[in-house]
């Protein structure tokens, strides 16, 4: 990974959930795990990405742009007009001549590099919308993956004063994790499944590192503010058991907020742009009183439990 240049894939102002007050979020590409319903699945691969929006597209009009410069061929025309393409020989391709062909951005690159300077000034033009208490937020993907330049940055935020926020997996080496946080004023960390086994099943990873990274956060001498994130996700982690589980991990640590997240399909199409199977295409979004009983038992074991974006923050 590089140290003085990083690969976002979005970035966004005027945020209201991801962290304290009005916030900037800085969506760093690059993730270690591989959720089955993951929101932003453009964020999983490390380097620039082909997004196709068939939705944009005037191949039915005669367009024929991107065809003619593709110089891998991984483009064709369906025999009802719509655009083929080819995603085996495209992912193989790094000039991406096709997106600077498509005049209506129905092809896009996914992903920019920045260095250092040009972020800080980027994230900074919105500080006058921050308050006193908002600031920036990074997320992903997993933003520890570009751990070298996301310190960087973060030094550069501390010495403009600026509040910092992460959203993370905490999937990472300890010794690379607690460095980053030294930065962070505010954490979400996600909490997805505590069976190991299970945990795998879905994202890829085991959890061990992930609990571990916990653990030993609450025994450092970092002082900011952490909240555990939990996506619910239907005959996944939304039992009582696990529930209960998290709870009683929570508690031995002295951890007392959590967030629990309603699943949603607000990324489907971005599955569809990648050329990939989403999943949970047919999943409906969670019930509110499935989210109202996870809500009671955690409140029952004395912690504070918040429903999506119904926060204190």
């Amino acid at each position: 990974m590089q140290e003085n240049k990083g690969l976002i894939f979005d970035i966004q102002s005027y945020s209201v959930h991801d962290g304290p007050g009005c916030r900037t979020i800085c969506f760093m590409s690059g993730c270690p795990l591989k959720c089955e319903w993951c929101a932003n699945p453009e964020s999983w691969y490390y380097g620039e990405k082909l997004m196709f929006a068939q939705s944009k597209c005037k191949s039915n009009n005669g367009c024929e742009m991107c065809i003619n410069v593709c110089p891998k061929q991984s483009i064709s025309i369906n025999q009802d007009k719509s655009l083929n393409i080819h995603w085996e020989k495209c992912r193989s391709c790094n000039t991406f001549e096709c997106t600077n062909a498509c005049y209506y951005e129905a092809l896009k690159l996914c992903g920019k590099w920045y260095d250092i300077d040009s972020l800080i000034n980027i994230l900074n033009r919105d500080r006058q919308y921050w308050g006193d208490t908002g600031g920036v937020t990074f997320s992903g993907g997993e933003p520890l993956l570009q751990s070298k330049f996301l310190i960087k940055v973060l030094e550069r935020c501390k010495q403009k004063y600026i509040h910092t926020a992460i959203e993370t997996t905490a999937y990472k080496d300890t010794e690379t994790f607690l460095d980053v946080m030294k930065y962070i004023n505010f954490a979400f960390i996600d909490i997805k499944h505590m069976d190991r086994e299970k945990h795998r099943e879905k994202t890829g990873v085991y959890n061990d590192l992930i609990l571990k990274n916990i653990r030993e956060l609450t025994k450092s001498n970092w002082n900011g503010r952490l909240v555990l994130r939990m996506p619910v996700i239907r005959d996944f982690n939304d039992n009582d058991e696990n529930i209960i589980q998290t709870a009683e991990f929570m508690n031995s640590l002295g951890l007392f907020e959590i967030n629990i997240l309603p699943f949603h399909r607000l990324g489907d199409s971005k599955w569809n742009q990648l050329g990939k199977e989403y999943a949970y295409k047919s999943e409906e979004g969670t019930a509110q009183d499935k989210m109202d009983y996870i809500q009671d038992l955690f409140l029952d074991r004395e912690i504070a439990c918040y429903i999506g974006h119904e926060t204190n923050f």
